[in-house]
């Protein structure tokens, strides 16, 4: 950022030693505060979104609020009857309005929505574009979603902010929620009866893969060998209209259209089959998104990523996103929908593999989705369903739950496979146990840190029996579970203190002598969580410090040094500790009282017990800390 002091007009005549000194230090003083304004925007709005509790609703699927809305551009393409599962049922964003309370009360903080983007009108392989992913027009909205006299155009309601959706916007943020949006950028709409590709820019039409004069779509054809990486990021998914992304027209007219959404209040990122694209694209596309909006927080979907696949770690580490976990979701399906013999060990050699990500800790999780069999279609039992919630609810990464799941929502047809993994909403018991266990769980995410930044550890495990702790500072999670009948362990580590606790879902008590539960008693399909929460880091700034690729041994620590009071003036006795969270990340939270608004230096060392500290080999890093906020450091050890 360049700044520049205002330069000053000389006075005709002689001015005096103190006007002069004035007129300066007035323009310093004015100048300054031009500069804070901007540091303030640069450096402190950072969404921590690892204590937020998703819920992913399919727009269309989930409550009709406004019936004038149903039959939309063409009529044909609704059902009232809801049994043609290819067609608009009706939801709309007025239903989701009407159920903000029940969500609230659930303890959801974030609210995924499908894409909201005008769609083609017509059947497509006798489907109506109700999941969003076959968009006309990414700079409208669609028409089924908002009311009948809404204007759609994002850029003609800018000013008067006046549309259902603006409403929706309100009305979660005044709930202190975050609305996340489901975007697509790597195709546009399928042939409906020889129209293919037809794309308009707020109305306007640009582009058309069949007379595509400007090169706006690749013309490879569709993919057939799912093991090529360039057939894979070049052809057509599924008969798809493909953007080319080496087009700067189409680059420039994606990203203004989504900047138009985080414009209207949109606060996260949800996007669709990011393995189809190159991962400079997204790293070009992510640092214009993050330059217009630098709190916005971005996930992606890259279809079965694995801990153990290459390609989907370099774009995890590299792209500028995150990315939903598959890993440990097809993991947790066979080792509870699926009883797989292997049991939880299947989910510990996911998390075992930790390490290769640089932020595991902001991995999105989930036991299913709109493209896969919800979990009950694998396995109905309600109570292995509660073990699978209470495991991604305190495990690592941010938990995002499938419209309905809290209702025991599925439908078997053909096994549960698309489209009968979207079913209509059809109950709102707030007594269910699951919305009950769910809003337990949620509010522990935001009441204890261990759960939403520290460290897991394995305390106990078999293929039907799973403990683990989740630790950060004084803070601490204890979760026992159980996926087969009853079972008694007969000593396991605790690490919370001696004497009586509660379990946070039953409210039973459990005594924990020497550091351990003894005979430890757990029901079939029991879960157990018990919670120790300590003092929160309080200051003017907190720096959530994230420091990857440093390779420790046990007993060595990594610590944070610098040239202002908080991080011990170079002091290396007096430089901030770091926390382990796995053999490549080591996290922190630092308060800045003194040194905030201040430009800093500082670096990482690595202390080792009986020998020499090893500094980073670098002069040091830097950084504006702005007057207040909370900020993050994402560094790799520089060796």
């Amino acid at each position: 950022m360049e700044s520049q002091l205002p330069s000053v007009t000389p006075t005709k005549g002689k001015v005096s030693q103190e006007q002069a000194t004035e007129e300066i230090e007035t323009l310093v003083s004015e100048t300054q505060t031009e500069i804070d304004v901007e540091l303030d925007f640069l450096f402190t709005r950072d969404i921590e979104f690892r204590q937020e509790t998703i819920y992913f609703i399919v727009v269309d699927r989930f409550f009709d609020g406004d019936g004038e809305n149903n039959e939309g551009p063409n009529q044909e393409l609704y059902d009232s009857t809801r049994e043609d599962w290819g067609k608009y049922w009706g939801g709309d964003l007025q239903g989701i309005i009407d159920k903000l309370d029940y969500l609230k009360n659930l303890g959801v903080t974030a609210i995924w929505l499908t894409p909201l983007f005008e769609q083609v009108e017509e059947l497509f392989i006798e489907s109506a574009a109700i999941h969003g992913y076959w968009t006309k027009d990414f700079k409208r909205i669609n028409p089924r979603f908002i009311g009948k006299d809404d204007e759609p155009s994002l850029n003609k309601t800018q000013e008067s902010k006046n549309t259902v959706f603006d409403k929706l916007i309100a009305e979660i943020h005044k709930r202190q929620m975050k609305l996340v949006l489901d975007i697509v950028c790597n195709h546009s709409n399928p042939d409906m009866g020889g129209i293919k590709g037809e794309l308009y820019d707020d109305g306007v039409k640009i582009a058309d893969f069949n007379n595509d004069k400007e090169h706006w779509y690749h013309h490879y054809g569709e993919v057939t060998d799912w093991e090529d990486d360039w057939q894979v990021q070049n052809c057509e998914l599924s008969g798809l209209a493909t953007f080319n992304e080496n087009n700067s027209q189409y680059r420039d007219y994606i990203k203004a259209a989504i900047k138009q959404w985080l414009d209207r209040g949109v606060d996260a990122l949800r996007i669709d089959t990011v393995k189809h694209m190159p991962i400079w694209f997204w790293q070009e596309f992510n640092a214009d998104i993050q330059t217009h909006r630098p709190d916005v927080f971005i996930f992606g979907e890259w279809i079965y990523s694995d801990p153990r696949n290459d390609t989907s770690i370099e774009f995890a580490n590299n792209s500028g996103m995150t990315i939903l976990d598959f890993g440990l979701c097809v993991a947790i399906r066979e080792a509870l929908a699926g009883g797989a013999e292997q049991g939880f060990y299947l989910i510990q050699d996911v998390l075992d593999l930790d390490y290769r990500y640089d932020g595991a800790t902001e991995l999105v999780t989930f036991i299913d989705n709109h493209d896969m069999p919800r979990f009950q279609s694998l396995n109905p039992d309600p109570e292995m369903l509660r073990v699978a919630i209470a495991l991604i609810m305190t495990s690592r990464g941010i938990p995002s739950i499938y419209y309905g799941t809290e209702q025991y929502l599925h439908n078997d047809t053909d096994g549960g496979n698309d489209p009968y993994n979207r079913p209509m909403m059809e109950s709102w018991d707030t007594d269910s146990p699951l919305y009950r266990d769910i809003r337990l769980m949620a509010g522990l995410r935001r009441l204890n840190p261990a759960v939403s930044m520290g460290s897991q550890w394995q305390k106990y495990i078999t293929p039907d029996v799973y403990c683990y702790v989740r630790r950060y500072q004084d803070s601490l999670l204890f979760v026992a579970m159980n996926r087969g009948e009853t079972a008694t362990i007969e000593a396991v580590e605790a690490e919370l203190p001696d004497g009586e606790h509660t379990d946070v879902l039953s409210r039973e008590k459990y005594e924990v002598k020497d550091g351990c539960f003894h005979n430890l008693e757990l029901g079939t399909r029991q879960v157990i969580i018990f919670s120790h929460v300590g003092e929160r880091v309080k200051g003017d700034v907190i720096v959530r410090v994230q420091l990857n690729g440093v390779q420790t041994q046990p007993g060595e620590t990594i610590v944070v040094m610098g040239d202002c009071p908080e991080l011990g003036n170079w002091d290396l006795a007096k430089a901030f500790p770091l926390e382990y969270i796995n053999s490549n990340t080591w996290f922190g939270e630092i308060p800045f009282d003194e040194s905030t608004g201040k430009l800093i230096a500082y670096k990482y060392a690595l202390l080792r017990e009986g020998t020499s500290p090893l500094r980073e080999n670098l002069v040091c890093r830097r950084w504006v800390l702005a007057t207040e906020g909370t900020v993050k450091w994402r560094d790799t050890w520089a060796s």
